[in-house]
């Protein structure tokens, strides 16, 4: 399977996109001067944070513009900005799936309100 086999599951690319990212964390050989991750990850939290606030603003204008393939290119952004920051704090994208699941067929507002109450 290429990279660019969009015939795979959703998941898959994000697993994968995981693996490149740990392979470019400070001290696991990410070079800075040739990849935009290692960059991301070396300079810090600032960085990607910044650039998560930066395409979630950009998500958020193309939605308003009603332009769904900004749509997708800007979700596809702010989704690589957010693997950056799971794989900066050692957090897989799997971990993130499972809360979904588990949080799968409970009302958003119950799902809430027990997230507000146990703080």
């Amino acid at each position: 399977m290429t990279q660019s086999d969009t015939s795979a599951a959703p998941g898959d690319v994000l697993a994968r996109l995981a693996d490149t990212l740990e392979s470019r964390l400070p001290g696991n050989g990410g070079d800075p001067a040739t990849s935009y991750s290692a960059r991301l990850l070396a300079k810090g939290p600032d960085a990607f944070l910044k650039k998560i606030g930066e395409e979630a603003t950009e998500l958020v204008m193309a939605a308003k513009d009603n332009a769904p393939e900004r749509l997708v290119s800007e979700t596809a952004d702010l989704w690589f900005h957010c693997l950056v920051a799971l794989a900066y704090y050692g957090v897989r994208p799997e971990d993130v799936a499972r809360e979904l699941q588990r949080r799968e067929g409970t009302s958003g507002l119950a799902e809430k309100a027990a997230r507000t109450s146990s703080n």
